[in-house]
């Protein structure tokens, strides 16, 4: 069953409803630039390069991925586009690529936690 988590913490507004703090919270709403149009944003061009891939590979491949081989290959392909943008390579969008490598070798490092602690 599912619970509200509570801070304990109250925030009234004008209106006087209440609601709980944003104290510790993640803030996904300031992740992008309010004035940047939408398909200027890195997660725009991460899910551009995402349905890229999933032409290129199916949709869930890189969820297979759970070996340190695999792991190495991310954090290769990561480290490879970062030299490449930082180059201002434009062949490719190589910062959503960095973004999509990083975000995979950590799927992959947590896997590889997961299964050693078990």
């Amino acid at each position: 069953m599912y619970e509200t988590k509570d801070s304990g913490k109250r925030r009234q507004f004008s209106t006087w409803m209440v609601r709980d703090t944003n104290d510790n919270k993640p803030r996904f709403d300031l992740i992008m630039p309010k004035e940047l149009p939408l398909d200027s944003t890195m997660m725009y061009r991460l899910a551009m390069l995402l349905a890229r891939w999933a032409k290129k590979y199916t949709e869930r491949n890189r969820e297979q991925a759970n070996t340190q081989e695999e792991l190495d290959r991310f954090k290769e392909s990561a480290f490879r586009h970062f030299m490449q943008r930082f180059s201002w390579e434009d062949d490719e969008d190589h910062a959503a690529a960095v973004l999509f490598n990083i975000q995979w070798a950590e799927f992959v490092k947590y896997k590889l936690l997961s299964l050693s602690n078990k």
